[in-house]
């Protein structure tokens, strides 16, 4: 156990489309996990040309000499050299800022389904990167945390955590996971389904950046009877020139129906997996939304129209996460504080 007063504790939420860092209860980092690296043909090396926002700005617009890249992949490191090399910029852009200057603590939140060999390369990517201790929370924890979620009573709580690349569903008591499971439908699967829409239905290819740009605009979990419409640009298919279309809110819903069903599946699973006691809590405390995927409108309403329970929207969901990396931060020293892994 490492003394808290010594060096200072990052709490880190690395996550596959925003990676976010939390110091002193203030956060001091929200970049996207993106990175831009050049090919040098003749060393074979790789030498980063930009990280976070910038490199972000780059995807699908680079010569073939750079490639943005994405090393986080479904919540667990996709490419080890990039994700170490990345962590170590948002380290050292921390570090520039005046917050620290010692090897920090560092906690950093991963999915409840990341295999151990998942884990310790998160870890080692850490430790790499320049971080001293490492400690691992499982990411429905440190949600419920951030979201202001009492789990040390012997009171059941379920909470959905909506992400870039996974989806957390988990019910808890008692400082532990009763049941947890980590779907890969989330954010990146939307965006997926709806630039296969686009294409399908107005012959029309986009990119991963209008396709998330549609969802946030108008996207739509639940039929309503008000109709948002907006115009895009993307290409032709049989042409191959810039042609513009019009998408509507009624629209997106009807692209993103095979993962929502898939999401409400995972949720009616884990409500048949949950022991009865808990199941009456949960009947009557409701669910937690929280992650990225909790801003979908319509989200929220399509889950209790589904479950018949009760939902709510944490504050700030983006962030919950890595607020509740920093709360476990400060319990580290309490004997309950079992849900902590140094794997």
């Amino acid at each position: 156990m490492f003394n808290l007063f010594k060096a200072p504790c990052l709490s880190i939420d690395l996550g596959t489309v925003n990676t976010l860092i939390y110091l002193n209860d203030e956060l001091v980092l929200n970049e996207p996990s993106v990175v831009a690296v050049r090919d040098d043909k003749t060393t074979l090396e790789r030498t980063v040309v930009a990280v976070g926002k910038e490199a972000k700005a780059m995807l699908g617009r680079t010569p073939d000499s750079i490639q943005a890249i994405r090393p986080m992949r479904d919540g667990v490191i996709a490419d080890f050299t990039i994700t170490k090399k990345m962590l170590q910029h948002f380290m050292k852009s921390v570090s520039r800022s005046g917050f620290f200057s010692p090897s920090p603590n560092v906690l950093i939140c991963v999915p409840c389904g990341a295999t151990q060999v998942e884990r310790r390369a998160i870890k080692e990517s850490a430790v790499e990167a320049g971080a001293r201790d490492v400690f691992l929370i499982d990411e429905p924890i440190a949600a419920s945390l951030g979201a202001g979620v009492d789990i040390s009573a012997s009171l059941g709580h379920m909470i959905i955590d909506i992400g870039g690349g996974t989806s957390e569903i988990a019910v808890m008591s008692l400082n532990g996971l009763v049941y947890a499971d980590s779907l890969r439908t989330a954010g990146d699967t939307f965006n997926d389904e709806i630039v296969k829409y686009v294409r399908h239905e107005h012959s029309i290819i986009i990119g991963e950046t209008t396709a998330e740009k549609i969802k946030e605009d108008i996207g739509s979990a639940f039929k309503v009877t008000a109709v948002k419409r907006k115009t895009y640009v993307g290409r032709g298919v049989s042409s191959g020139l810039p042609e513009k279309f019009i998408m509507t809110n009624i629209q997106v819903l009807e692209a993103l129906t095979v993962p929502l069903s898939s999401l409400i599946s995972g949720i009616r699973l884990a409500l048949e997996k949950t022991p009865p006691e808990l199941s009456s809590d949960i009947a009557k405390n409701g669910v937690m939304l929280t992650g990225g995927g909790a801003l979908l409108e319509g989200l929220g309403m399509l889950i209790k129209d589904k479950t018949n329970l009760d939902v709510h929207i944490a504050d700030d969901p983006l962030t919950c996460a890595v607020r509740g990396g920093c709360i476990a931060l400060d319990l580290i020293d309490e004997k309950s504080l079992n849900f902590l892994s140094a794997e």
